[in-house]
């Protein structure tokens, strides 16, 4: 039976970041806000990772997680089916939320006062973990043509050259969706293990890629990567476990390996999430059709949000997504500044997107919209967004 993703789920006073949470987050205290900004679904996490959460609830004991081989084998076989990538069961390290596993790798392997590469516009917390960690933070600016998002590979390699340790790869990217081709990852991952850059990459929006386009996992480009590079991966996006808190970070190196895995007990952090890893094994082993009717129905809101703006406010332009479900929208030339639309947004529609300019170089006058949600939200969401204009 397919899933019904037009059904509403009431989230208000649920304890939930995104719609119970934004005075506290953001200091905003406006009221009635239609919240569409934090990267999580308003959609029921899958029926199958319900049920394998109920059956250890029923199980009635909820120590501590013990044993999690099966989970490595899911996350595996998954990659393996998925991607045709076979990394190896040793790689493995689990993890909390993907944040704190990209700060402990920044710390890990990186001192203070080091560079890190970035690509703004992009997820705001890569550069506030380099600052807040003491490093430096050095940008190659993505380029906006009139064929999408696209690496300046000049600008690139000019940054490496200024002793870059560390590169975030946001792969696919947020906020602007790409999908990087397997000739890109194989141009920077080659350029970076040139100028002896390690590359961690964050694939945590990797199983949202849209039907027509290929996500490429960057340890799976070329062998001689894995020498320099590290690949962080969850099924939080995926399958709306971001509560849960559990990730996995492959780490070929066994040197750098054994170094990130001692950073972890100094944390005082060495088991995951015992629910995480009974909801991440059931989304692996039994989430896939779920997960194919939910991108579906996710790109063709994507599709909905472009053509409602096309025909009712031409001047405000959604980039062409490749995968995930958070729309970039261009509204630079709706005629005012990023700062008094942002303010419109809230006061007049009643309306909370993701402001540009937290991702970064390239961000001012876009906004970030979430989209995983029920057609219905989404066609409120959009009347609120044009009633902003009024």
């Amino acid at each position: 039976m397919k899933t019904n993703f037009d059904e509403i789920v009431e989230r208000r006073h649920s304890g939930s970041l995104k719609w119970d949470g934004i005075e506290e987050r953001l200091g905003i205290k406006e009221k009635d806000l239609l919240p569409m900004w934090v990267a999580d679904m308003d959609f029921k996490t899958p029926a199958t990772v319900r049920e394998a959460i109920s059956e250890k609830l029923q199980h009635g004991v909820l120590g501590y997680a013990g044993s999690y081989d099966t989970y490595y084998e899911s996350v595996l076989d998954w990659m393996k089916e998925r991607y045709q990538w076979t990394p190896q069961k040793d790689w493995m390290v689990h993890g909390g939320n993907l944040v704190s596993v990209l700060t402990r790798l920044i710390r890990v392997y990186s001192n203070p006062g080091d560079k890190v590469l970035i690509q703004p516009p992009v997820y705001g917390s890569f550069r506030n973990l380099i600052k807040s960690n003491h490093r430096e933070v050095v940008e190659n600016p993505l380029q906006q043509t009139k064929n999408g998002y696209e690496i300046d590979f000049i600008d690139f390699e000019k940054k490496l050259q200024e002793q870059v340790s560390l590169f975030l790869l946001c792969s696919p990217h947020n906020p602007v969706g790409r999908v990087w081709s397997y000739e890109e990852l194989e141009k920077m991952g080659s350029l970076c293990k040139k100028y002896n850059v390690l590359v961690i990459a964050d694939e945590v929006h990797a199983d949202l890629t849209f039907k027509n386009k290929k996500h490429i996992p960057f340890l799976a480009v070329d062998k001689a990567f894995e020498e320099n590079g590290i690949l962080c991966t969850a099924p939080h996006k995926a399958f709306n476990l971001a509560g849960l808190e559990i990730s996995s970070t492959f780490i070929p190196s066994a040197e750098r390996r054994d170094r990130y895995t001692k950073e972890m007990l100094r944390d005082g952090y060495n088991k995951p999430n015992l629910l995480g890893v009974t909801a991440a094994e059931a989304a692996y082993r039994r989430g896939g059709k779920w997960l194919e009717e939910v991108v579906d129905y996710i790109e063709k809101n994507h599709q909905y949000l472009q053509e409602r703006l096309r025909q009712e406010m031409p001047p405000l332009h959604v980039t062409e997504a490749e995968a995930g479900y958070l729309a970039w929208i261009d509204c630079r030339k709706s005629g005012y500044e990023a700062e008094t639309l942002n303010k419109a947004f809230i006061k007049k529609g009643k309306l909370l997107l993701s402001n540009g300019t937290g991702f970064g170089t390239g961000g001012e006058g876009f906004f970030r919209m979430n989209l995983a949600c029920p057609r219905s939200v989404l066609q409120e969401g959009v009347s609120r967004l044009l009633r902003s204009f009024d």
